[in-house]
């Protein structure tokens, strides 16, 4: 049932190995909570988007032996996917190259959950993707989104004015063709896109021990200054070196404070696509 995919969008946050090292803290329980009550044995699952599959093997444990497919544009991260779910023992876990815009690999009405994080802020078209998802799901079926909310995260105390930081990262994700307010924007592009019983919520993923707070200052200092970072912000007139280094030092300021905080937000989705 394959298809060839049209060319995908620049992923904004790249694949270095700081943003995998991120990817790989998630799990079901403190990044998919929404979706989890709706979990059960046998369900047949698409996870779209989804990256090396850090939390696509933990979903196709949920719910074998229902089959998890996941999709993503990056043949590199279906690679890293596979080798988890071959290494882990999930034989119901299988991974494609497909663009969630575009016609996936499946049948109409094939799974009973669609599933999705941080994935719609990064798609510049978020109506084609809903309506490929809306067409593979059956009659009934959940879709599950977990998007960011930029404008809403924060690290405290805030030395040097760091919230500009994070309104650069925003306007260079908006450059790239993203929403980097996708989070609280989920509920109406869900309303748009035909579904139906659209449940709305949000959470804080928080940043407080000594632990968490050493790798987002890592994940940070080695993914926001990485050097073609700099050059995409600073081409696209959204900040100048100058600021750069200026939030860098604050950053390192923040790191040092007797009682660092941070916390990233995001908003939270779980609706259905309406019955004939």
């Amino acid at each position: 049932m394959a298809n060839d995919t049209s060319e995908a969008p620049t992923y904004t946050m790249g694949y270095s190995e700081e943003f995998l090292q991120l990817l790989h803290r998630r799990s079901l329980e403190t990044h998919a909570a929404h979706l989890l009550p709706h979990l059960k044995a046998g369900l047949n699952v698409l996870d779209f988007g989804c990256g090396p599959g850090a939390l696509a093997v933990r979903l196709a444990e949920a719910v074998e032996p229902g089959e998890l497919h996941g999709v993503d544009i990056e043949a590199s991260q279906i690679d890293i996917a596979q080798a988890a779910a071959g290494d882990g023992g999930h034989a119901n876990a299988k991974f494609h190259v497909a663009d969630v815009t575009d016609s996936l690999p499946f049948d109409d009405d094939f799974f009973d959950v669609a599933h999705c994080h941080a994935v719609l802020t990064h798609v510049p078209d978020t109506q084609a993707a809903l309506r490929e998802v809306k067409r593979v799901l059956k009659p009934g079926g959940i879709l599950a989104c977990r998007e960011l909310v930029v404008s809403s995260c924060f690290v405290e105390p805030d030395f040097g004015n760091f919230d500009a930081a994070w309104a650069t990262f925003s306007m260079l994700l908006a450059a790239n063709g993203g929403h980097p307010q996708m989070g609280r924007q989920l509920k109406g592009a869900l309303l748009e896109a035909g579904f139906s019983d659209i449940q709305a919520g949000g959470s804080f993923e928080s940043f407080s021990e000594p632990d968490d707070v050493d790798f987002l200052h890592r994940f940070i200092s080695d993914w926001f200054f990485l050097p073609q970072i700099i050059a995409a912000a600073t081409t696209f007139g959204l900040a100048t070196h100058e600021q750069f280094d200026g939030w860098r030092a604050s950053l390192d300021s923040w790191k040092a404070h007797p009682s660092p905080f941070a916390a990233f937000a995001w908003g939270e989705t779980i609706a259905r696509k309406p019955q004939p």
